[in-house]
């Protein structure tokens, strides 16, 4: 079996460290339970471009259940934890390309390894595995990487070809993704149907939110050891990520400020009880910042000029373009590591700036990610929407879909019930009232 992993040694603590986070996820055990016995994916290849943490190991587990072959890379260079992966490799014969703290060609050269798998089936989380293998069959040879260019040019047209047209479809896990994706469905060029799992109700209103906020604020604090209370953190995207951000480090005693470009997400902030102002504003009384906006420079070189001597800079969106990290150099005159996960820059005017995991998701650069009873739905999300692809693809369109709402429905169900909570049901009597125009008193 073919792997790149830092160290297979680690795999004893990976698998204590699995085991734990499945106890918190229930529903996605009660999926797997299923797929043991019926294996609704017999045959069929995977390939996913995930974080590879405790909560991923999960899910890989129960696609394989399944009957499916899995192959996993990592959507980060930051976000792998090595004794999951290590775990994963030496318990479960499931393939991992990734190691923490990967460069950038690394990166990309385990992107490759599961496309070589010739899928049937993708799982991402950023778009970063379905835009690579539409760069190889639409020849955009311009906007790939070195390594996987390299390989999509050994390949014949034919073999392009038929290498994204074995594809039955794929899902999305987080917002990044999902706007390349819709890009790509505007542009005319998705070769085969996605479901976003992240717009599902059961991802983004429980793992954005709780999920994001939780942990982000748990990566600032490990990397910085700062106290939040009484501080001013400035958060940049009102999304539900930013949201859920907002809340914890509201929770914390911080004063919090929202810097938006939606006027219905910052009217919402306003009456949420946030401060919102622009960041050119914000920039000048922060201490720490935080962007989760899902665009590029949401902070850019000028920002960092204006900021306090000691601002701490992060980011919890999906990619580090969201800080202007070349303008930053650019306006510096040194920088060091002051810190694991911390750099402080020294400014031109004298100020420095300290960044947390190099801009990355701090989330997992610096923590453990989403905790895993929030992971829960959003894997559960995953598995059920590859079982409707296997069965339902041939009747989908090349277009972005939205998991069906039976399947989020199912998934809220099978959480109330690990919860030991009960709700009503509907009596045939209001049914018929909910149902009909004619009843109006």
């Amino acid at each position: 079996m073919d792997y790149d992993i830092k160290d297979i040694g680690l795999a004893t603590t990976g698998q204590l460290r699995i085991e734990w986070a499945s106890k918190s996820m229930p529903v996605l055990n009660s999926i797997k339970e299923r797929f043991s016995k019926d294996k609704p994916l017999s045959g069929l290849r995977i390939s996913a471009c995930l974080h590879i943490t405790t909560e991923t190991a999960v899910l890989a587990r129960t696609l394989k259940a399944g009957g499916a072959s899995v192959a996993l890379c990592a959507s980060n260079p930051l976000s792998t934890q090595d004794d999951v992966a290590a775990s994963l490799v030496a318990v479960d014969k499931i393939p991992v390309f990734a190691i923490k703290g990967e460069d950038t060609d690394t990166y990309y050269s385990h992107i490759l390894s599961p496309l070589k798998n010739m899928p049937n089936l993708t799982m991402d989380d950023g778009a970063d595995l379905v835009s690579s293998l539409h760069f190889i069959a639409l020849d955009k040879w311009d906007d790939v990487s070195q390594g996987i260019r390299e390989w999509g040019l050994s390949l014949t047209q034919g073999e392009r070809n038929a290498l994204i047209a074995g594809v039955m479809g794929g899902t999305e896990e987080t917002t990044t993704g999902v706007i390349r994706l819709r890009s790509m469905e505007r542009d005319n060029v998705l070769q085969f149907p996605v479901i976003s799992v992240n717009d599902a109700n059961t991802k983004h209103l429980f793992d954005n939110r709780y999920g994001t906020g939780q942990s982000t604020i748990d990566g600032i604090i490990r990397a910085t050891n700062r106290l939040l209370a009484g501080s001013h953190f400035v958060v940049c995207g009102y999304g539900w990520c930013g949201r859920g951000v907002a809340a914890r480090a509201k929770g914390h005693g911080a004063k919090v400020i929202i810097c938006e470009v939606d006027p219905l997400k910052a009217l919402e902030a306003v009456m949420d009880g946030f401060d919102v102002m622009p960041i050119a504003k914000a920039a000048k009384i922060g201490d720490f910042f935080c962007t989760l906006t899902g665009d590029i420079n949401a902070i850019s070189k000028e920002h960092f000029l204006d900021m306090r001597d000691g601002a701490i800079i992060s980011n919890s969106g999906h990619f580090n373009v969201e800080l202007d990290l070349p303008g930053l150099a650019e306006v510096s005159t040194s920088r060091r590591k002051i810190r694991e996960f911390v750099e402080e820059y020294t400014l031109q005017n004298g100020n420095r700036v300290y960044l947390l995991g190099e801009g990355r998701l701090i989330n997992l650069a610096a923590a453990e990610g989403h905790p895993s009873s929030v992971m829960d739905m959003s894997f559960a999300n995953q598995a059920l929407s590859m079982e409707y692809l296997s069965k339902e693809h041939k009747n989908l369109d090349k277009r972005v879909y939205p998991v069906p709402l039976i399947i989020d429905q199912e998934i809220a169900r099978l959480k109330l019930v690990s919860m030991g909570v009960e709700i009503d049901s509907l009596t045939p009597e209001q049914e018929k009232y909910l149902s009909s125009w004619e009843m109006g008193t």
